[in-house]
């Protein structure tokens, strides 16, 4: 697949830098922390210096992007530090991503049109096991202009609002629109307006349903109970009667 990214990243320097992205460094640790070792996907990773960083603190980690110029440098960068990641050639407004798959999806600084966005999205939702992570950092309109990076389209933008509709109902860790310094290769280096988020998927609940019968009214009654516990492989019919409170 060759495009403009080929392009830009046809080059020996890594243009976005080796270092992980500070956002996803200030809480990648506490995220990974509940998974031995975590299936973490990272979409638009560029030359793989997020995926690379998250495979050193023990995930195993995919790295998808458009170029596949940027995934052999990841590759590159991988070996140079001792590690392995995986790697996939991938346009992300058609992608098609596996169901309950990943532990964790990163996002640094993906920036898709309005209607691939939403496509992205649909696809994280479903590809996050439950309790599984997504974190995004990118640039707001408020970036516009301001020339220390990223696009000059309002569309290619990102907000708070859409990630809260988007992901609406799962426990969102952290949603906000901030201005920081950004020092990632020449492409990052400045003053940035951006929008950072992280999410959980909830667990998945339980569904039980439990019987009573009155004999003498000839009727029977049945009840759904939802909850957290684990199913122990039984029926969930057979759990006991109700009571006559019930």
């Amino acid at each position: 697949m060759s495009n403009n990214w080929d392009e830009r990243y046809n080059t020996e320097e890594y243009i976005y830098g080796t270092a992980p992205n500070d956002f996803l460094q200030e809480h990648a640790t506490d995220l990974l922390a509940p998974h031995e070792q975590a299936h973490v996907l990272c979409v638009a990773d560029g030359e793989g210096r997020n995926s690379v960083y998250l495979t050193e603190l023990g995930a195993h980690v995919c790295a998808m992007d458009i170029s596949s110029v940027a995934l052999k440098k990841a590759v590159k960068l991988a070996e140079q530090r001792g590690v392995s990641i995986q790697t996939e050639v991938v346009d992300l407004t058609q992608a098609e991503l596996p169901k309950a798959h990943y532990d964790g999806i990163v996002a640094i600084f993906c920036h898709l049109p309005g209607s691939g966005r939403a496509h992205l999205y649909e696809q994280i939702a479903a590809s996050l096991k439950p309790g599984g992570f997504f974190l995004l950092e990118g640039y707001t309109t408020a970036q516009i202009g301001r020339g220390t990076g990223g696009p000059d389209n309002a569309d290619l933008m990102i907000s708070k609002i859409e990630l809260e509709r988007a992901f609406k109902g799962y426990t969102i860790q952290v949603s906000q629109e901030i201005e920081r310094d950004i020092h990632e290769g020449d492409r990052h280096n400045g003053r940035g307006a951006v929008c950072q988020f992280i999410a959980r998927k909830p667990q998945q609940r339980q569904q039980s349903y439990q019987f009573s019968a009155n004999r003498d009214k000839a009727s029977h009654r049945m009840r759904y109970v939802e909850g957290s516990a684990a199913t122990d492989g039984e029926c969930t019919l057979c759990k006991g009667p109700l009571t006559s409170d019930d």
